[in-house]
């Protein structure tokens, strides 16, 4: 069983609905530079995990963590309570568009598509360094 781990830094951004702009008589879509910029960035953690590796073959078992810091505006008691996960994150940004982000970005680096996931577990908890911890294990070969 092939193992790849990762951690990507930074606050977890989701992914972005694509953007339209008129280019003449032409309209053309675009990605979010928020969201380029953080593809890009889990692109670069993940090939480096990689080490020059080929994409995994087969189905593939996903463990996502992600780490947000409390703001700062809340007072130091509450933050305390938030790094000692008695208060969970449940605002912005939403797991799900996080996953997909992450995803996209493995593509052709880790394994060939997303669509070799089969086993997906996803959290989402407050720490005093914002970043994204990521495991793939393949746990089969294409049928």
């Amino acid at each position: 069983m092939t193992s790849i781990t990762f951690t990507v830094p930074g606050t977890p951004v989701g992914k972005g609905r694509p953007k339209f702009a008129r280019r003449g008589k032409f309209v053309t879509t675009y990605t979010p530079e928020k969201t380029a910029s953080y593809e890009n960035l889990v692109k670069l953690a993940a090939a480096k995990a990689m080490d020059g590796r080929q994409p995994i073959d087969g189905a593939a078992q996903v463990s996502i963590w992600l780490w947000v810091t409390p703001p700062a505006s809340w007072s130091q008691k509450k933050q305390r309570q938030a790094l000692a996960h008695e208060i969970f994150p449940t605002t912005k940004p939403d797991m799900d568009n996080v996953v997909k982000g992450i995803f996209d970005a493995m593509n052709e680096i880790v394994w060939q598509d997303d669509k070799q996931v089969i086993d997906l577990s996803c959290y989402k908890r407050y720490s005093e360094t914002a970043r994204a911890e990521v495991k793939i294990t393949q746990i089969g070969v294409t049928a």
